[in-house]
Parts: C-alpha cells; structure tokens; sequence
C-alpha cells in the first residue's frame, strides 16, 4: 500500500470509508455510534488536528522567508515594484473568478448535513467596513495572536518582520534570514508528512460522511470540483494569455508551446517549487528571459504567487458557507477575498498546502473548526486533480509575470 501514489492511497481510502460508512448506517438506522466507529472517526479528528497544528508556524516562517528574501534597496526598486503589482492583479482576478462561478453555480446550496443543523449564523464575524478589516489586521500583541489563530494578525505581522529584516544591517540580516529559512524548511517537511498520512485521515472522514449523512455531501463535491476546475481554466486560458498579449504583444501560443514541460512537471508534481527549475529552464531557453530577470521574479512568484491557491481558497469557503446554509454577507465576502490574498502568499509550493491554508480563511470569516473539518476533510478527498491544476495556474502565472516584466526592461523575447 505504501508503495502506491499518495492520490491512489487516497482514492482507496475514500473507497474503503464509503463501504464502511454505508455498513455503519445500516447498522445503527442512521445513527452510529461505538467503539469501532469510534476509532475509526477519530482518525479523521486526528489528521485535522494535525494539519491545524502546523498552520501557524507554516505560514509566519514562510512569509518571513519568502518576504525577507526578495531583498531590499536594488532589488525592491524598479522591478520589484513591478512584480509586486502583476502578481497582486493577477491574485485579484483569479479570486473574482472563483467567487463569481461559486456564487453563480451554487455548488453547496441544498445539501442536508447532519450536524451542521446547530451551526449559528451569529458566531460569524461581521466587519463594518473595509476600514474595519484592515485596522483588524493589525495586531495589539503577535503572539496572542499566534495562540488564539489571529491568522490576519499573524499574516501581517510575518509581512512587516520580513520588510524589517531586509533593512537591517547586513550581518543581523543574513543570519536571522537563515534562522526563519531553515524553520520553514522543518515546517515543509512537517507539513509533508501530514499528507503522507491524509489516506488515514480520509478514511475516517469519509467514514463518518457517509454513516451520518448518506451520499449528500458527494454530490456537492462533484458540483465544488467542477466549479474550481472551471475557475482554474478560465485563469489558464483566458485571463492570463489576455494579460500576456496585451502587456507584450506576442502570442500566447509560442508562450504555452515554450513553457510546455514546467506545466507538465507542475501538473504531475503539485509542487511550485519542485518545478521552479524547470520554470527557470523554461523561459531562460525557449522564451529568451535574462537569467537576471527569471532569477528574481520565478522564486518570488513560487512563494508569493498563487494565483490558483487564492480561487481555491476563496470558492472553498463559499461553498463550505453553502453547506452549512449560511448566505455570506459583501462585508464577509470581502474579508475572504484579503485573507485569501494574504493567505495565498503564506501557501508553502507543496503538494496540499492550499488545503491547509483553507482553515486560515474560515476562521477569518468565523466558522468553528468543528463544524468545517468533516466538510474540508471531504474536500481533501477529492483534492489531487484539483491541486494539480492549482499548481499548473500558479506555474504559468509566474511565467507570464516574468516574461512581461523582462518585456517592460526591453529585453527581446522569441529571438530563436
């Protein structure tokens, strides 16, 4: 069984807890209980305790590596502005998908859950105004923060620590670099070996879905892949090759045709940043980018651009609220479009990692973890195709960032 990929171990154990589930219903009219089930459910609490518990150490390191590493002066002047701006549009525009199609489709709306009947529509956090969102951003104390999952404080705070590091002087600086560096890589490997045992957790989620509430909550999933899948093609083939041709006036199809194996390695690999090289590779030899330019905005783009993240993130708590019957207010869907912004940022290029980011964004909003594990763990079952089309949006949106900002420091693209 170990020796299977991680999204056939997945796919078995989301078969294997439908049987179960099926067998518990029958067993106990709909309700079920025992020692057995007992077990078995907990290991779907278990493997969402564990993805939580990594959340906020995952995400602080991660901003602060990735923002401290851009560097200051030269390298946040001219071009970094530049890159800054493309990547926050292009977050932007991919978000206004996914919350257009999932308010459009509906994919959450009828599904009859049980347990999500005590859910209270007053627990949700109700900002006054986009003002209010951003003066709550900004927290009184980092660690109370931390402790009670703050994550827009947190988020903040990591963005302004890796600013402050890359003013200091430059001995304190490279050190400290180091130190939040090599945290991150420790949470990266944490973090992946949580996934490595998502076929457990699945297993027990899946188990408890369809013990309490039959095939209900899989119909929706089916309409939730659809909705994301369909957002994530509009992004790939339709927004960012308009971007491309506009920003440079080449055609996208020499941009695809050259960029062909790092969406390839990034669809079979769902990790930005095991396909970084190749993304390197890719538009130094085939689009003709300055190794000057592709190394400075490509390892940004893997930590800070996550254009299909954000759209995942964003349609996911949607339909999560659809789930549970809530109709999200504009004030609360606003709140999910800055923190999935901000959110996306903090998304390790890993395989999953957008999943993991998905409490970030429901805690913002104000849904108790309990009443969204069983309807995320649910989500992970069916996350692999979906991660790997994340990946590829986030691949080939760094890509074009790249070769319209070398484009805008006159270099000359498609010269072979």
């Amino acid at each position: 069984m170990l020796k299977i990929k991680l999204h056939w171990q997945i796919l078995i154990a989301m078969a294997v807890g439908t049987c179960l589930g099926l067998i518990f219903q029958n067993m106990y009219q709909g309700d079920p209980h025992g020692s057995i089930f007992s077990i078995i459910t907990s290991l779907g609490t278990i493997f969402v305790r564990l993805l939580k518990m990594v959340i906020v150490p995952l995400i602080f390191t991660s901003i602060v590596s990735g923002v401290s590493g851009i560097g200051g002066g030269k390298s946040l002047g001219r071009m970094g502005m530049k890159t800054f701006f493309y990547y926050l549009t292009t977050s932007l525009f991919a978000i206004l998908i996914g919350l257009s199609l999932t308010n459009i489709i509906q994919p959450g709306t009828g599904v009859n859950l049980a347990g999500t009947d005590t859910f209270n529509p007053e627990n949700l956090q109700k900002p006054g105004s986009p003002a209010d969102i951003l003066i709550r951003m900004i927290p009184l104390n980092p660690f109370q923060a931390a402790s009670s999952g703050d994550m827009l404080g947190i988020i903040f705070f990591a963005i302004f620590l890796g600013v402050g590091l890359t003013r200091i002087d430059e001995e304190n600086s490279q050190r400290l670099k180091k130190i939040f560096s090599a945290s991150f890589e420790v949470m990266m490997n944490l973090t992946q070996i949580i996934i490595k045992i998502a076929p457990l957790g699945v297993l027990g989620l899946i188990t408890k879905a369809v013990a309490t509430s039959g095939f209900t909550l899989f119909s929706a999933v089916g309409q939730y892949m659809l909705t994301i899948a369909g957002g994530l093609t509009i992004h790939l083939l339709v927004v960012l090759p308009l971007l491309f041709y506009f920003l440079t006036g080449i055609n996208p199809k020499q941009h695809f045709s050259a960029m062909v194996s790092a969406l390839a390695t990034a669809f079979s690999t769902s990790s930005s940043n095991a396909t970084l090289p190749v993304t390197m590779r890719c538009v130094e030899e085939n689009a003709g980018v300055s190794n000057k330019v592709s190394s400075f905005v490509l390892p940004m783009g893997a930590t800070v651009n996550m254009d299909g993240t954000a759209l995942y993130e964003c349609a996911g708590v949607l339909f999560i609220g659809q789930v549970l019957g809530i109709e999200l207010s504009m004030a609360n869907q606003l709140t999910i479009v800055i923190t999935a912004l901000l959110a996306s940022i903090g998304a390790a290029g890993i395989p999953s990692a957008g999943l993991v980011m998905i409490f970030i964004v429901t805690q913002a909003v104000g849904f108790q973890d309990a009443d969204v594990a069983l309807i995320i763990g649910t989500m992970l079952a069916v996350d692999r195709p979906l991660d790997m089309m994340r990946t590829m949006v986030n691949i080939f949106s760094d890509s074009v960032g790249t070769t319209i900002i070398a484009h805008s420091e006159g270099e000359k693209l498609y010269q072979h």
